[in-house]
């Protein structure tokens, strides 16, 4: 008996729709809905133009930066936007391992998960700059209104990524040690952490990068840090200086990666 040829015995996965006229169907639906969504674009062509002419003028700024001319509010903005990144990443943290904790489902009882998961589930559903806005008109412009949003972003990302990290870990290890009746404290503190402190050294260094640049961007709304100074410079056509502003935000943030980089080698 011949053997049957390899292209007739290659597998192939099923397709997601299986009845063809179904996914020709589905398939044009999607590319009317784009066209039609295309359409509702509305595009200023005489603006756009112009934009391309602001936009070459914008990125020849960063040929000659100019870190004079701001240096002051610079330096100011500067300082504000690594005391909220530090400190928010900070209180940050302290808040989101008890949530993250309480969010793992193997761990706690259930009304503690669903009331954790609903804190959580609050702080994703709001971006960093409506929850600016919001503290801004709370508490009035400054720094201490990026601190709250920083701090409030970093509590549903960082107790998310965690809680599915405990979720995931090797039960042994928290079975024996439940097994002698050890306190639920000590089984966090040597069942649980153990296995998941490398994985929540590197979110927390990560949320380090994301926090300070998230400072830049709700300055703009008033929350303090360089994000105010940038845009002060943008709308002041100043684009020599918003180049300086950018290029310092770029050099922070690769040397914090690199930092980083090196805290997550010592620690593995």
């Amino acid at each position: 008996m011949r053997a049957a040829p390899a292209a007739a015995r290659r597998w192939r996965p099923p397709p997601l729709i299986a009845n063809p006229w179904l996914r020709i169907a589905v398939l044009a639906g999607a590319a009317l809905y784009l066209v039609l969504a295309l359409g509702t674009v509305e595009v200023n062509w005489a603006r756009l133009s112009d934009g391309w002419a602001r936009g070459l003028r914008f990125v020849s700024g960063f040929l000659e930066p100019n870190f004079s001319r701001r240096w002051d509010d610079i330096l100011q903005g500067m300082i504000e936007s690594l005391s909220m990144t530090v400190t928010s990443t900070v209180v940050g943290i302290a808040i989101s391992v008890p949530i993250g904790i309480g969010a793992a489902r193997n761990l706690v009882p259930r009304p503690v998960y669903l009331l954790c998961r609903a804190i959580i589930a609050v702080s994703r559903s709001l971006q960093e700059i409506i929850v600016a806005i919001l503290l801004v008109a709370m508490v009035g412009f400054g720094p201490f209104a990026g601190f709250l949003t920083l701090s409030f972003a970093t509590i549903g990302f960082l107790s998310k990524l965690l809680a599915e990290d405990i979720e995931d870990i090797d039960p042994a290890p928290v079975e024996a040690i439940r097994a002698t009746g050890t306190p639920w404290p000590s089984l966090i503190a040597f069942g649980v952490l153990p296995q998941v402190a490398p994985r929540l050294l590197g979110l927390s260094l990560y949320r380090l990068d994301i926090n300070f640049r998230e400072s830049a961007v709700v300055g703009i709304v008033g929350a303090g840090g360089i994000g105010a100074t940038l845009n002060t410079a943008i709308d002041r056509y100043e684009f020599d200086s918003a180049a300086a502003i950018l290029i310092l935000i770029i050099a922070i943030v690769m040397a914090s990666e690199y930092v980083s980089g090196l805290v997550r080698g010592w620690a593995k």
